[in-house]
């Protein structure tokens, strides 16, 4: 058994979400960059000044986005992990009014009725896991709007099978247009139920863009899915081109006899997701 107090977990949040608001995560970096030398005309000068905006945050320590999202927070919590202090939900949501107050980052989050603002972007989006082993994993995701309201949730059926998958997730950027400041991450979850699908999505959109399902079955639907968005040539902000996604991360979870739950969370191209473990 190994004791951590919650302080940790604060602190490493803050750290995160100040590392995250800044700057792309290296693999979307590396995907702009790879996708800006393949384009040319309005695509490839839109994808010039989003690589020069990245440049200009790095160097005057200034958010890469106005944006600065909804603080998503996923922890995978050891099970031989002794957890003191304060209570983890107020860990947690410490440690992302820190990182906004300390970096100056845009307050978003608001009742959603009243649209009065709770002032330090609280409380996070948390979600928690129970994992092997006496670590903590702790994955911080700014989301941000523009991406998120083009989201959409799917109950197909099972015979609408692998077509069915891959006709929704296009259909989903095909709507989205160039709302969502594209080239867009897009994050799928197949199989779960109403609930878990969705988070499914969210998960996925904490890999390496790039990166690929270790199922083969999976990974297909990825390259499939992926190669029919860039071909709808909606592109960088939508000026057209080759690239209108860089990449597309699906996972997956066992569901019911009777249903297909789809889920596609849009990210715009600014990809920000920081990971530590304690």
């Amino acid at each position: 058994m190994r004791t951590i107090n919650t302080k940790e977990i604060c602190d490493c949040v803050t750290r995160l979400f100040l590392k995250a608001g800044l700057r792309f995560t290296p693999s979307c970096l590396a995907a702009l960059q790879n996708a800006e030398q393949t384009e040319t005309g309005a695509a490839k000068f839109a994808l010039s000044a989003l690589l020069e905006n990245e440049k200009i945050a790095q160097r005057e320590q200034m958010p890469v986005c106005q944006d600065t999202g909804m603080s998503v927070v996923l922890l995978e919590i050891g099970q031989d992990v002794f957890l003191t202090g304060a209570p983890l939900t107020q860990a947690v949501n410490e440690g992302v009014r820190r990182a906004y107050e300390e970096g100056n980052f845009r307050k978003s989050i608001c009742d959603p009725l009243t649209r009065v603002n709770t002032a330090d972007n609280t409380p996070a989006h948390l979600h928690v896991e129970i994992a092997e082993g006496d670590r903590i994993s702790v994955v911080c995701l700014p989301k941000g709007f523009g991406s998120e309201n083009m989201s959409k949730l799917f109950m197909l059926t099972p015979a609408q099978g692998e077509e069915g998958i891959l006709n929704a997730i296009v259909q989903t950027v095909n709507a989205a247009g160039s709302r969502p400041c594209p080239p867009v991450y897009v994050g799928v979850g197949i199989g779960g139920a109403f609930d878990s699908c969705a988070y499914l999505a969210k998960k996925a959109l904490t890999r390496e863009v790039g990166s690929s399902h270790p199922r083969e079955d999976v990974a297909k639907i990825e390259r499939e899915a992926l190669k029919r968005i860039n071909e709808t040539g909606i592109g960088a902000q939508g000026f057209g081109g080759k690239t209108t996604a860089i990449g597309v991360s699906c996972e997956v979870a066992p569901t019911h006899i009777a249903g297909l739950p789809v889920a596609v969370n849009i990210q715009c191209h600014c990809v920000r997701c920081e990971k530590e473990i304690l």
